[in-house]
Parts: structure tokens; C-alpha cells; sequence
């Protein structure tokens, strides 16, 4: 028998339709919301030995919270995850409080563990290079070699995410001076493509020997199908070994890099934010925080005082 009452069932199903269709959550999110509260609500049937209808969520209290809190660090949910769930389940009882019409203080009262944001790793700039580089190595068929290059030509130039480059199709090549993505949560951007990442997607389309259509995924596998992202992280892996640089030198870190760098060349903020299609500038300020750090290493292992002070 489900935890889950039907009403609870529903009343999260068309929270989670509001998200999709309103919000414009992406599916991913949605699902990760779907679980939070669903494991939310199965332990509030657990601690009060009864299924919990939308009345019983009314009277849900801080002490009930407090409860739901300790057991799911006792069960080795970190900081960082645990707040994700009570932001889920503040979300979802936000918007029943104004459905049903009833006071969500004590959920909504309830403070998030504390915990130290992790900052991004990026590559040194002249790891990114080198990393394109090394990456075209790694296979004997020329094709792959330079649909590897491109791809990651395209993370680190344009500051695409590994799935929005291999969500381009046959219509995006040769790229346009501009590309439009859609990022997370469906939210467009205007990408600009610089030389380097054009010249390596034309390369790659010039020896590809898949047809390039139109509807058809731009980044192809050895057999023709859609290009899976994990091609692309193994190939990375084996690139940063070679160059021994460490596991944080993913997909992602070339995304990083591309922030990162350019906030170092003096970027503006809130361009670098529209780049990356970070819906929050506090998501962006998190590279300040990194190029301040780097400026403090050199600070300290190349200024004659810093030793002394």
C-alpha cells in the first residue's frame, strides 16, 4: 500500500504540472522535486503511523519537522542535499498553503543546515588548451578524433553545457555566428561561437561520414546513433591522465574554464551571467569568489612580503 494518500498524490501531481507548464521546470527537476516530497510525505505517515491526508499536513508542526530533519542526516544525507529537500518541500507547501488556504509557518520557519558552497573547479588556461589538444589524441579514426576536439572545443569556447552541445543538429552546421540555446529549465540564450569552435565543427562535418540532416543529432556515435555524453567523459578521462591533471577536469570544468577566464580577462558580470544562462547572478558570483582565490595564491607564493605578514 502507498505511503501516500491519494489526495497528497494528486495535490503533488498538479503542483509538479504548475512547475512544468508555469515555472517552466525542466522534466529532470520536476523529478527531483517529485522524489523529495514524496520521501517527505511517506516519513510524516511513518512518524505518525497513519497516512497523511491534506487535513493531517495542516498540523504538521516544527517539532514534526525537526523529526523528518535528524532522521534524514541519520540516514547520511548530506548538508548540501538535505537543504534541496526542505527547498522542495517549502516549495510545495507554499504553493498548498494558498491552495488549500491554511497557515505553512512551521514548514516554512524551518532554517536549512549551513554548509559551505562548493566553488567551481576550472583549468588553467593553459590545462583547456591542452586539454583540447590531448583530447583529439586519443583515437586512430580521424572522424572521432575531431568530433571529440569539437565538442570540447564547443564547452570550453562558448560555455555550453555537455548537453546543450550534443543537442545541436544537422541545421545548426556550419555554426552560425550566434547560437541559440536552450539551457536548463528551458531558458533560452544567445551564444556567440568564436572561430576556433566553427572552424573545429566544420572539420569535424567535413570528415564525419554520417549524413548530416537536419532533425538528426549534429554530434554522431561510431554507429551513426546520437552521440552519448559518456563518450566524452571517457575520453576526457584519459586526456587528464595524460596531462595529470586531477578528476575535477570533467565536461563541466571546461564550462567553468570559459567563466572563469573570462572573468579574468575582465568580463562583465551579468554578460557572463546571459553566456551561461544562469537564471540567478548569485550563481555567477560564485567565479568571483575563485578568481579571488587564484589572485590569492599567486599573492602568496610570489610576493615577496606575503611570507611575513
Amino acid at each position: 500500500m502507498s505511503l501516500i494518500s491519494p489526495a497528497c498524490r494528486d495535490a503533488l501531481q498538479h503542483w509538479l504540472d504548475g512547475l512544468g507548464a508555469l515555472a517552466g521546470r525542466s522534466e529532470s527537476t520536476q523529478t527531483a522535486y517529485r522524489g523529495d516530497v514524496t520521501d517527505f510525505l511517506s516519513f510524516m505517515t511513518l512518524h505518525h503511523s497513519t497516512r497523511q491526508g491534506l487535513a493531517a499536513l495542516e498540523r504538521i508542526t516544527i517539532s514534526d519537522m525537526r523529526a523528518w530533519m535528524a532522521d534524514q542526516r541519520g540516514s547520511g544525507v548530506g548538508a548540501r542535499s538535505l537543504a534541496r529537500k526542505l527547498s522542495a518541500v517549502k516549495s510545495f507547501y507554499r504553493w498548498l498553503a494558498e491552495r488549500e488556504g491554511f497557515e505553512p509557518t512551521a514548514v516554512l520557519s524551518t532554517r536549512a543546515p549551513k554548509f559551505t558552497m562548493k566553488l567551481p573547479r576550472p583549468l588553467a588556461e593553459d590545462a583547456a588548451r591542452a586539454m583540447i589538444d590531448t583530447v583529439e589524441l586519443q583515437s586512430t579514426s580521424d572522424w572521432v578524433a575531431a568530433r571529440d576536439a569539437a565538442v570540447v572545443t564547443l564547452l570550453y569556447g562558448c560555455g555550453l553545457r555537455i548537453s546543450e552541445a550534443l543537442s545541436l543538429t544537422g541545421a545548426d552546421a556550419p555554426l552560425p555566428a550566434t547560437l541559440r540555446i536552450v539551457g536548463k529549465g528551458d531558458k533560452e540564450r544567445i551564444v556567440p561561437v568564436i572561430p576556433a569552435a566553427g572552424d573545429a565543427v566544420d572539420r569535424y562535418v567535413e570528415l564525419c561520414p554520417h549524413p548530416q540532416l537536419p532533425k538528426a543529432a549534429l554530434f554522431r556515435g561510431v554507429r551513426g546513433g546520437p552521440l552519448n555524453p559518456r563518450a566524452i567523459q571517457g575520453v576526457m578521462e584519459k586526456a587528464r591522465m595524460q596531462l595529470g591533471l586531477p578528476s575535477t577536469a570533467t565536461p563541466h570544468a571546461m564550462r567553468h574554464s570559459f567563466a572563469t577566464h573570462l572573468l579574468s580577462a575582465g568580463g562583465d558580470l551579468r554578460a557572463i551571467q546571459e553566456l551561461l544562462g544562469h537564471a540567478s547572478l548569485s550563481t555567477t558570483q560564485t567565479y568571483t569568489a575563485v578568481d579571488t582565490a587564484r589572485l590569492m595564491e599567486v599573492y602568496n607564493s610570489a610576493h615577496p612580503k606575503a611570507r611575513n605578514i
